[in-house]
């Protein structure tokens, strides 16, 4: 996470709790010539476009007033998925036992994407079906949604 992307969750995240909703991450990134503001909210009912309408309405305003992004932005509220991203180390250690997907920087075994368990996490590496995986190698990462099970 950049200090700007933690400077807005600082400043929408009580706003955003206010209303009953937690903070699953936030994400300024440029995609070709426009830049975006992802601010992706969960719950324990999930999240549905009336959700994403009120957080939005709550937090336009002061992320205006900051004005903490110089540049023209769109933002966006959304819910993190059913396949969700994972960046914090709190999303990994809330994902322990569960199916990951990681994208490495540098290939081990020849592999590039490994797929599998998450058995252990610590600030410095993971381990997935056996494979010690240092964090400094994970490029992205995100949950597997079991849709067999649906």
């Amino acid at each position: 996470m950049t200090s700007l992307e933690k400077k807005i969750e600082d400043l929408v995240k009580p706003i955003i709790e206010n209303l009953g909703y937690k903070v699953y991450d936030v994400i300024y990134q440029k995609e070709g010539k426009d830049n975006y503001l992802r601010i992706f909210i969960d719950s324990n009912k999930g999240i549905d476009l009336n959700d994403c309408e009120k957080v939005n309405d709550s937090v336009n305003d002061i992320l205006d007033e900051k004005d903490y992004i110089k540049a023209q932005y769109y933002l966006e509220i959304s819910s993190p998925g059913l396949e969700r991203n994972l960046r914090r180390d709190e999303q990994f250690l809330d994902n322990i036992n569960q199916k990951i997907e990681v994208h490495l920087y540098n290939s081990i075994n020849n592999k590039k994407i490994i797929t599998g368990i998450l058995q252990e996490y610590t600030n410095d590496y993971l381990i997935i079906d056996n494979i010690k995986i240092e964090n400094s190698n994970i490029a992205s990462a995100k949950t597997i949604y079991n849709w067999e099970e649906c």
